[in-house]
């Protein structure tokens, strides 16, 4: 080993080889747990808590605008439409893909 200076080089290069071998299957195993942890059921979210989720990134805190325009005092069917299916113009895509939700946002907004 005195002789070749790449012995050690070598041997940490095979340590870590190794490490991330072993530590793959550890990870293919928690994957797995994971997986099994699901109970089936689905949360339902509030309006409020959707609109929070998707809207205040572009519309701001309060929803009078930022980024994309104010939506307060919209329409319910309008908020609920452009949801859905975004606008012609691609300025807003749409976020929600449930009616359920969809529902929920516009009377949550429609109601500020």
């Amino acid at each position: 080993m005195r002789n070749n200076p790449l012995i050690p080089y070598v041997l940490i290069m095979t340590f870590g080889i190794g490490l991330i071998f072993f530590m793959s299957f550890e990870g293919a195993a928690n994957k797995n747990s994971a997986e099994g942890d699901t109970s089936g059921e689905t949360v339902e979210l509030s309006g409020e808590e959707i609109a929070q989720k998707n809207c205040i990134s572009c519309h701001g805190g309060d929803l009078k605008g930022s980024m994309g325009p104010s939506i307060v005092g919209l329409d319910a069917e309008h908020i609920k439409d452009v949801a859905l299916n975004g606008t012609e113009s691609g300025g807003m895509p749409a976020i929600l893909k449930t009616e359920e939700e969809a529902k929920a946002v516009a009377e949550y907004i429609s109601g500020l």
